[in-house]
């Protein structure tokens, strides 16, 4: 029963590959040749393009694969039809097809193609519980945000609809930054362009709630309220191949931007590094809610 990691960029996979390693399972590593991974043991690898996905899977089910976990970040980029080969050419009407429904329709697709070949999908928290923190304040003390909760639900479910993104910064009930194609980490950089802060988290705390607060005020009440990030799934995200997550980059990130913290959904929501990100938003003063359906937890 092998296990195969397709690896993308971020902290997700190096995390995954140490869980196998330390209960004995090695993984078939498999990276995207444009996008190399950071998992660092020395593990057998394959190299692929969308262009050999096909045979990808053809290599796989011949080293006797039988489950396959997709994590980490990766870009779309453009079909070279010079280099489809022939296990994949059958493929590609279906991929094609999916890639113009968006990222979600994409990701069935190669999730039902992946299947198809008798290997089974399985999400990144299913080898790595730890991923997925309990439902409760994890970081500081929470403000009143009811207002700021519902219309962050509101904009969720507007661009689940749309397929363009998994999370949005909210202040009082106004939605001020929704992610798109770039990613959370780009959304808090563009909302705390021009501060000159160092990425030291101890050299945030005096500062995060200070000068960047100031950035986030206005005159009337609305402009005072809290700021914060709200991450969690888009409607009918396939979780096993596509959960958001966050790591000590995100938490230094919402800290720079002048953030008063961080609201993730229960159970929808990895976060890599859990100790660093709580100790970087604690230092910061800022909160870290794990939010339970319902508001609960």
């Amino acid at each position: 029963m092998g296990l195969a990691l397709i690896a993308g960029q971020g902290g997700v996979p190096p995390h995954l590959a140490r869980v196998l390693l330390a209960r004995g399972e090695v993984p078939v590593i498999c990276e995207v040749a444009q996008f190399p991974s950071q998992v660092a043991d020395d593990l057998p690898r394959l190299g692929f393009r969308l262009e050999s996905f096909g045979s990808l899977l053809d290599a796989l089910c011949a080293r006797g694969v039988t489950r396959l976990c997709m994590a980490g970040a990766m870009r779309r980029t453009a079909v070279d039809p010079a280099r489809i080969d022939a296990a994949t050419a059958p493929l590609m009407p279906r991929l094609m097809a999916a890639m113009a429904q968006g990222d979600d329709g994409t990701l069935s697709e190669i999730v039902a193609i992946i299947e198809e070949a008798g290997i089974a999908v399985i999400g990144a928290a299913e080898i790595a519980p730890d991923l997925l923190p309990e439902a409760g304040v994890l970081a500081g003390v929470l403000p009143d945000m009811e207002a700021g909760i519902g219309a962050a639900e509101a904009a969720l479910a507007e661009m689940g609809r749309a397929d363009t993104g998994q999370a949005v910064v909210v202040r009082g009930g106004t939605v001020i930054a929704r992610e798109d194609a770039r990613g959370t980490d780009a959304m808090l950089d563009d909302l705390a362009t021009g501060a000159d802060w160092s990425l030291d988290p101890f050299d945030i705390a005096d500062r995060a709630l200070g000068s960047a607060a100031d950035w986030l005020s206005g005159a009337d009440t609305q402009a005072q309220a809290p700021a914060f990030l709200y991450k969690a799934p888009k409607p009918g995200q396939e979780m096993r191949v596509d959960m958001p997550v966050i790591g000590p980059d995100t938490a230094l990130r919402a800290a720079q931007a002048g953030l008063a913290g961080i609201v993730i959904a229960a159970g929808g929501v990895m976060v890599i590094e859990r100790a660093q990100v709580v100790e970087v938003l604690a230092r910061a003063g800022m909160f870290l809610w794990v939010r339970a359906a319902g508001g609960q937890g």
